[in-house]
């Protein structure tokens, strides 16, 4: 007898659901999505001891009648799509018909939905389906009002063994919470409730646009440090495979049809639009787990993407640490494969280099624009933070943000206070009701931090002390400082010989003379570079360099790009090369040591090198090592030189290293300090 045989229904349920379900976290994707899918506005989702006892989630949306409603939990029975062409071109949430029947077969699952009721089908009712562990156990009509309501009780009860590794109940729920807050941030015109057996986590009715869901959901203090950002780039279908000549007619009547339907023509292939946040340099994570991606609204996690925003940060962030980001990308159907993981968090796009140039430049440029300054106060609590999430540096009594958490959402606006509106034009206020007092708080461990009513305004902080006339606050309009700003710079003097100290009205600054320089320096070199312009000089006596083998590897490698960069060595033995000629400003000294650690640095990378990259490091070991060192006393006039030459920088708040070169002790600050205000 053979050794090969076709599994159970039962088994191969089981075995897909461990694709599928995860943890309650992943029952909630499912059903959100399919929620979101069926056009509903209204969702509420209740879960119990993190999810294992009770996940319920009830919408608005469409429904189903009772033959859809019992074909719902037949394996791989969907309404998203009818063909193998509808794979590639899937715009929505769901498609695969596997998450309700995987569901239903590890745990207690009850459907009640109704379809919206026409004229001539008065006599349709709701229908009510109750399966456990994959077993239809009843099936009847019932008066529902319209929509879709499925409970999920027992997660696991019939597979003990993915139950015991599950997390704890808080951790479990931070993962809900964490999912759910992100949906409600893609989706600003829906109104979502997360509720808990204890507390409400979070209430999102719909609002008016993202920066609007961004304030509801996470308060001023983290839109304040957030930079918003948009772009706009029409497709090219540049080196795309043409469809095979016995399909080309179906294609252009597909393409033909789709042009009528949304105004383009059969030949345009549409165009990527972006827009969302990215968090000012001052706020750092330690793992990429802060950055937040969604494609056509659905959240995903994709390395590419990933990668063009960490390229977007970088000589602005030290190299080991990472932003905030929250990116919602739109592009046409076509255009983006989700049929490659099960649980359709990775995608794939058809024009791989082309998105992540758009997302590199779009986000760098946002950078670029806002140049954001680096504040006194912020930059000295400013340390990278493993949390993921977006947990901001606010007010301690405001925030409560617990060790590995997820997310801080106990930060709600009090009454009367207006929203920053990076975008609109009119003020957007919210103004809860009077409300019982603020309960006390949650911590949960490694996950989110939840305010047990997070509705209810807070007024906390220190009021400023009575002047009585003797101290009145000084009358200014505080306002981000432009470029402009630091062309009006007058320096004062020096701390140490070390640090530049001046002023204008938009307070006191703090100048660090090191990398201001060699801010200055890095961007010279990166221009001359690029206009084959790098000055160099010539050393009095070459200096020759002993290399290790992995050294020599790098050095031939990267041997044409240092030429390039006023470099002029030639091999002088097995293993040792000598420097004839070197950039400008480095002194002699210097040139072996900086050779020497760039070869180290390269021969560390565990990804290959690229061109750019090469070329942005070579920059900035030229320019830290021809800098204006600390400990060196400096003329007025030299000061005067250095802070006009940094006003002139595209960047001219962190040196190529990511640390801050200026930081600003503003005006509303310093009256906070002499307590004026």
């Amino acid at each position: 007898m053979g050794r090969i045989h076709v599994l159970s229904e039962a088994v191969a349920n089981k075995i897909a659901a461990g694709e599928v379900v995860e943890r309650p976290a992943s029952v909630v994707k499912e059903l959100l999505e399919n929620s979101l899918d069926a056009g509903a506005t209204r969702i509420k989702i209740n879960v119990e001891a993190g999810g294992k006892r009770l996940i319920q989630v009830v919408d608005n949306g469409c429904g189903m009648v009772r033959d859809d409603a019992m074909l719902a939990f037949e394996r791989h029975a969907t309404s998203k799509i009818k063909d193998a062409e509808d794979l590639l071109s899937v715009a929505t949430l769901g498609f695969r018909g596997e998450a309700l029947p995987s569901i239903a077969s590890v745990s207690r699952l009850r459907l009640e939905t109704c379809a919206p009721k026409n004229v001539s089908d008065d006599d349709i009712g709701g229908t009510v389906i109750e399966i456990n562990g994959g077993k239809i156990n009843r099936v009847e009509e019932a008066g529902l009002p319209a929509g879709t309501s499925i409970t999920v009780r027992d997660l696991f009860f019939n597979t003990p063994a993915r139950k015991k590794f599950l997390k704890a109940e808080s951790t479990e729920l931070s993962h809900i919470a964490s999912l759910v807050t992100h949906y409600a941030l893609a989706h600003p015109d829906k109104h979502l409730e997360l509720h808990s057996a204890t507390n409400a986590v979070l209430v999102a009715p719909p609002v008016a646009g993202y920066s609007e869901r961004v304030y509801q959901v996470f308060g001023k203090e983290t839109l304040d440090q957030l930079i918003a950002l948009a772009a706009v780039e029409p497709l090219e279908r540049v080196g795309l495979p043409q469809p095979p000549p016995w399909r080309r007619a179906e294609v252009l009547e597909d393409q033909d049809q789709d042009a009528s339907t949304n105004g383009r023509s059969a030949t345009d292939p549409g165009e990527m639009r972006m827009h969302g946040f990215v968090s000012k340099p001052e706020i750092q994570k330690l793992n990429r787990n802060s950055i937040f991606i969604f494609v056509n609204r659905r959240l995903i996690r994709d390395r590419l993407v990933q990668h063009a925003v960490i390229e977007a940060y970088r000589n602005i962030l030290p190299p080991t640490v990472y932003p905030v980001v929250l990116l919602f990308l739109e592009l046409p159907a076509a255009e983006v494969d989700v049929n490659v993981h099960p649980s359709k968090t990775e995608v794939r796009f058809r024009q791989q280099s082309v998105m992540h140039d758009f997302v590199r430049d779009s986000v760098r440029a946002a950078l670029m624009k806002a140049r954001p300054v680096p504040q006194f106060m912020a930059e000295i609590h400013a340390h990278a933070k493993a949390s993921s999430g977006l947990t901001p540096g606010a007010r301690a009594g405001d925030w409560a943000v617990s060790a590995g958490g997820v997310l801080t959402l106990d930060a709600v606006p009090a009454a009367g206070t207006t929203a920053h509106q990076p975008s609109a034009g009119t003020a957007f206020t919210l103004e809860p009701p009077t409300l019982p007092p603020v309960s006390a708080r949650l911590q949960f461990d490694g996950g989110i931090a939840v305010g047990a009513n997070p509705a209810i305004p807070a007024v906390r902080g220190l009021e400023a002390i009575p002047d009585d006339g003797c101290a009145p606050a000084i009358d200014l309009t505080e306002q981000e400082p432009t470029l402009a700003s630091l062309a009006t710079l007058k320096p004062v003097g020096q701390i140490r010989n070390s640090f530049i100290l001046a002023v204008n009205e938009d307070g006191l600054w703090i100048v660090d003379q090191h990398v201001a320089h060699e801010r200055v320096l890095f961007e010279r070199v990166l221009k001359q570079r690029t206009a084959d312009k790098v000055e160099s000089q010539r050393l009095l006596m070459p200096i020759v360099l002993d290399l290790s083998p992995a050294q020599q590897a790098v050095f031939t490698e990267i041997s044409d790009e240092l030429q390039r960069n006023g470099f002029e060595a030639e091999p002088f033995g097995a293993r040792s090369v000598a420097v004839k000629v070197a950039p400008a400003g480095v002194e002699a000294a210097a040139v072996e040591h900086m050779l020497h650690e760039l070869l180290d640095q390269f021969s560390r990378e565990d990804q290959s090198l690229n061109l750019e990259k090469i070329r942005a490091r070579i920059a900035a070991s030229i320019a830290c090592h021809a800098a204006i060192k600390v400990n060196m006393a400096l003329e007025r006039s030299k000061m005067e030189w250095l802070l006009g030459e940094l006003a002139k920088t595209d960047h001219p708040y962190s040196c190529p290293h990511g640390r801050p070169v200026v930081l600003r002790y503003s005006m509303k600050d310093i009256q906070k300090a002499f307590k004026r205000i």
